[in-house]
Order: structure tokens, then C-alpha cells, then sequence
């Protein structure tokens, strides 16, 4: 067994290994040393490889850290057929519910009082139950509806032991299989692992609930439940309780019933605002946290993992998104490389042909077809392909338009994403640049126009006085001085040695005349050991020269390729 295994996890690295095996990595689980921790009767034939659903159901029995990595898995098409991705993509978390007297334990640790003071009602059914926690339907003592959710017990410490067990399987992945090094398991598996440790902090969600809500206010269609305070800790979150059903159980008779095609247009502008004005958008808006009200109105639930997006991110998506929507592959293909870090494998015309295609193929698919997310996604898979590492938040962000496609497609079938993204581009780069014309920026702008005013009458009569004495000088930096004169010196150097070497053929070949005692094969000695000088000489030169010239054609390329 490799000895960078920790023998404490040696339970979760067997259920680990099994599940690898049983779906067809049998070479992972040699490499990282698992097949050592495995019996025999638990491997079974790669070829009584189980169905894709079977995976969905082997993850959530492994517990909340292996379906968060299956809903991870969802998304990358890079590494697991059409059939997979589809069963992992509707990976829930539910799960049996933890007894009404843990829940009545928990709420007194967290709020310091009993249920049945806190609350004049409190139904100890819980509406739903998921990995990490809870949610039950309470009144407060003012008569207000509430949704409670509650952490499961020492959840946070079965989720830390897991990740500590995944990290040692990604470290050896990343250094002994291919997949690895191409795709960087342990740097996705540190993404995930920050992620699910914001949806473990509760008082996180709250704050998400409260920026969200203020940033959706223009969308009056879009419903944010407000969290309760003194209600609320790390392990406790306490909300408005909304009333609606889900996205997915709606028949299509009820959705006639509903402005369709406004509904998804205001969904997917609430989105781009988040992300593209807000810098903070709702990272998880798949359809099971999707309610419509009977008012028309849409309800988004579990704010628990948001994502922010940096301004200068913000710029080249929104390049990026509108050269995706009008079908220019090329454009989006640059806007990508911009916001990305390259590494050695870069290799840029495969990244810009790969990108070229994959919008040409967007562009040519009818509306129903059309899914922005997925684009997204695999320019985040052919980036890893070809050396260029983008964003974090990018991964995140795709994942987020790729629910964002279900859930529109759901309340519209002939909804355009890219038609959405067109028409919001104007008003989206007007709030950008309102958002950044701010009352601090207005007065730098106004000091420093304030201070090129007061200067400009001395600087003009400094400019007049030299122009009158004829001191007027004008400075042309159109070639880098330094960079010729290195040029200059080494062909300067290089003729000086041919000159050199010349005199030494010539010498050798004028003291060939002169009568020496000592020779060698017939000809004077000390002519011949000039010969060999200059021959030696003359090659050292021409290699020195082919050898410069190679690395200064090497510098070259790199500077041209750089965006």
C-alpha cells in the first residue's frame, strides 16, 4: 500500500476504491495504491460494470460529501459519458430525516431555548430532509410562517474526514495517472471542499439571503425568503416560509396558466445581473430549488453556495457571453484567454479552433437545442486540455447557466438563451459603468481635473518660453536603444573573431615555407598547431552562433504568443 495513505481513513479509501473499480477505473485504483485495501470478493469484473444510476445510488449511500462530488461530476462531460452526466444531474441529497429530540437538542445549544418557547407552533415532520441538514414548518410567537433548517449532527466532522481522505487520493491521481495531471483533481477537489464548507456555515446563507434579496429588488417576479434574526447561528437558519410547488412536479396545464416566456426572461436577466453588475450570484438555482407561487412568482431556495465574480472577470465575460451569443468562436475564444493563466502545455491555436467549433455548433442548434451553460462548461474542459487555467469562479459559473437552461426550458421550451443575452448586453453595460461612476470616483475625477486647471497656465507658459528659446526637443522611442546596441556588439564580435581566426590561417599558412626541425607528418609543427586553433576556433563560433540564434527565435515566438 503507498505509504502516503493514512491508515486512519483505510475504511473510506476501501469504499472509495470499490466504487472507482465498480464504474470501470480499475487503473486509478492501482495507481493511487487502492487495489492493496480492496478483498477480492469486493472487486468486482470491469465487465459487470453497473448502470450510470447505480453510481447516482452509490454515491449517496457513501453520504453529503460524495454527492456534492456527483453533482460536481455532473458537469464534466470531459470525463464521463452522456449517460452518466444525465444520472448524476438529477443526484439528490435526500435522505432520512434525524429524530425530532436531536432537533429539540440542537435548537437549545444554538438559540439557548427550547422549541416550544421559541416557537407557538412547530411541526416536528420535517418539510424536507438533505445531506447536511434539515427543514421544518414553524410559527413564530408574532404569527409569523417560518422554514427552520437545522444542521445534522456531527455532519461537519464526517465532512472533514472525507475531504481528508479525498485529498490524499487526488494528490497520488494528479501524480500518476494522466487524467491528473490534465485535469488537476486535488485543485477541483479544493474548490469543492471550500464550497461545501460555506453551505456547512449557516450564518453565510443568511447574508447571501440578505445581499441576494437587496440586488434582486427590481425583479418583482423573483421572490428571496428573508431570514429571521436572533434566530439564526452557524447550525440554525431560520427564514420566511414560502409557500409553491417546484419547477419539475408542475403539469403543463398549470403552466399555461402563467406568463411563461416573462417568467424565464426575468429569471435569466435576475442571473446575468448577478453575475455580470453584482459580482455575487447564486451559485445552485437547479430546478429542485426552483418554486412558483400561485401568484406567478418564483421563489429560489438554498442560497447556500454563492460565488463572486472580480470586476475585471466581469468585463471579459460579458465579452465573451455576447461573442458566444452572435456566434463569433474566435472572439470568444480571446475573451477566455484573456481572463486565464497559462502553464507550459499552453497551446493557443488548438484552444481557438476547439472554442471556434464549439460556438459554430451553438450557432447552427435550434432554440430548443441551445444551451449556453454547456458551451461554458467545455471551454472550461478544453482550457484544461490546452494549458490555460481559468477562474475558479468560471467552473461555477457555467454550472450555474447550465441550470439556469433546465429551468427556463422547464416554464419555456422555446426560450433563447442567446437571444436574452443580445438584448440585455446595452442595459447590462449601463449598469456596469453606473455601478462604477460612484460618488467617491466622481470627486478623484473632479480633484484631479481641478488640479490639471490650476496647473495648466504654468505649464503653458513654461511650453511658450522654450519654444522661444528655441529648446524644443522631441524624443522618438521607436526602437529600443539598448536592445540595437547589444545587437551591434555581438555582430561586432563576432566579425572580430573572424578576423582573428582569418590571421591564424593565414599565419599557419605562411609558416608553412619556413624550415623548422620540428614537424609532424612532413609539415612544421607550430604551423599545424595554428591550423588546429583556428579550425577549432571557427566551429566553436558557428556553434555559438546557431545556438544564439535559437534561443533569441524561441524569445521571439513566446512574445508574439502572448495575448
Amino acid at each position: 500500500m503507498d505509504a502516503a495513505l493514512d491508515l486512519k481513513h483505510l475504511k473510506r479509501y476501501a469504499a472509495i476504491g470499490k466504487l472507482l473499480y465498480r464504474h470501470g477505473r480499475e487503473d486509478w485504483v492501482q495507481k493511487a495504491g487502492l487495489d492493496e485495501v480492496l478483498r477480492e470478493s469486493e472487486m468486482e469484473s470491469p465487465d459487470d460494470r453497473v448502470k450510470a444510476e447505480q453510481l447516482a445510488e452509490d454515491l449517496e449511500k457513501l453520504g453529503p460529501t460524495f454527492i456534492k462530488l456527483g453533482q460536481l461530476l455532473s458537469s464534466r462531460t470531459d470525463l464521463l459519458p452522456p449517460a452518466y452526466l444525465e444520472a448524476l444531474s438529477r443526484l439528490q441529497d435526500d435522505v432520512e430525516p434525524f429524530s425530532y429530540e436531536q432537533v429539540d437538542e440542537i435548537l437549545f445549544r444554538e438559540l439557548g431555548i427550547r422549541v416550544s418557547k421559541a416557537f407557538s407552533e412547530f411541526d416536528q415532520k420535517p418539510l424536507a430532509a438533505a445531506s447536511l441538514g434539515q427543514v421544518h414548518v414553524a410559527r413564530l410567537r408574532d404569527g409569523r410562517r417560518v422554514a427552520v433548517k437545522i444542521q445534522r449532527p456531527d455532519v461537519r466532522e464526517s465532512v472533514f474526514t472525507d475531504f481528508e481522505a479525498l485529498e490524499t487520493l487526488a494528490n497520488l491521481l494528479d501524480r500518476h495517472t494522466d487524467a491528473g495531471r490534465t485535469h488537476g483533481f486535488l485543485r477541483h477537489l479544493e474548490e469543492l471542499r471550500k464550497n461545501v464548507f460555506n453551505e456547512l456555515d449557516y450564518t453565510r446563507e443568511m447574508e447571501n439571503l440578505l445581499a441576494i434579496g437587496r440586488n434582486m429588488e427590481e425583479f418583482p417576479r423573483i421572490v428571496i425568503p428573508k431570514p429571521i434574526e436572533g434566530y439564526c447561528t452557524s447550525r440554525v437558519l431560520t427564514m420566511e416560509h414560502m409557500t409553491g410547488a417546484k419547477i419539475t412536479t408542475l403539469s403543463p396545464v398549470v403552466l399555461l396558466e402563467v406568463d411563461r416566456d416573462g417568467l424565464a426572461r426575468e429569471l435569466f436577466n435576475a442571473y446575468l445581473k448577478q453575475v455580470l453588475v453584482d459580482g455575487l450570484f447564486h451559485a445552485d438555482p437547479h430546478p429542485g430549488n426552483v418554486l412558483l407561487t400561485e401568484e406567478g412568482r418564483i421563489v429560489l431556495l438554498d442560497l447556500g453556495l454563492v460565488a463572486k465574480v472580480t470586476p475585471q472577470v466581469q468585463q471579459y465575460l460579458l465579452k465573451m457571453l455576447l461573442a458566444i451569443s452572435e456566434g463569433r468562436g474566435e472572439d470568444a475564444a480571446e475573451e477566455a484567454m484573456r481572463m486565464a493563466e497559462a502553464d507550459e502545455r499552453q497551446d493557443r491555436a488548438t484552444f481557438k479552433r476547439l472554442v471556434s467549433d464549439l460556438v459554430s455548433n451553438l450557432r447552427d442548434a435550434s432554440v430548443s437545442d441551445i444551451q449556453v451553460g454547456r458551451v461554458v462548461l467545455e471551454i472550461q474542459h478544453v482550457s484544461d486540455r490546452t494549458g490555460f487555467r481559468l477562474p475558479s469562479v468560471f467552473t461555477m459559473i457555467g454550472k450555474m447557466l447550465l441550470n439556469l437552461d433546465r429551468v427556463a426550458k422547464i416554464l419555456d421550451p422555446d426560450f433563447d438563451p442567446n437571444a436574452a443575452i443580445r438584448d440585455q448586453s446595452i442595459k447590462l453595460i449601463g449598469a456596469r459603468l453606473k455601478q462604477n461612476f460612484t460618488r467617491g470616483a466622481a470627486m478623484q475625477s473632479m480633484m484631479e481635473a481641478g488640479e490639471f486647471v490650476q496647473k495648466l497656465p504654468q505649464r503653458l507658459n513654461r511650453g511658450m518660453d522654450m519654444l522661444l528659446q528655441k529648446e524644443w526637443r522631441i524624443q522618438v522611442d521607436a526602437l529600443d536603444e539598448e536592445y540595437l546596441l547589444k545587437g551591434i556588439h555581438k555582430v561586432a564580435n563576432r566579425i572580430t573573431a573572424g578576423l582573428v581566426l582569418a590571421a591564424l590561417i593565414v599565419g599557419a599558412a605562411l609558416l608553412m615555407r619556413v624550415p623548422s626541425p620540428v614537424q609532424l607528418w612532413g609539415y612544421p609543427i607550430f604551423s599545424l598547431v595554428l591550423f588546429a586553433g583556428a579550425a577549432g576556433g571557427g566551429l566553436f563560433l558557428v556553434f555559438r552562433i546557431m545556438l544564439q540564434d535559437h534561443r533569441h527565435e524561441r524569445e521571439v515566438s513566446k512574445t508574439r504568443d502572448r495575448p
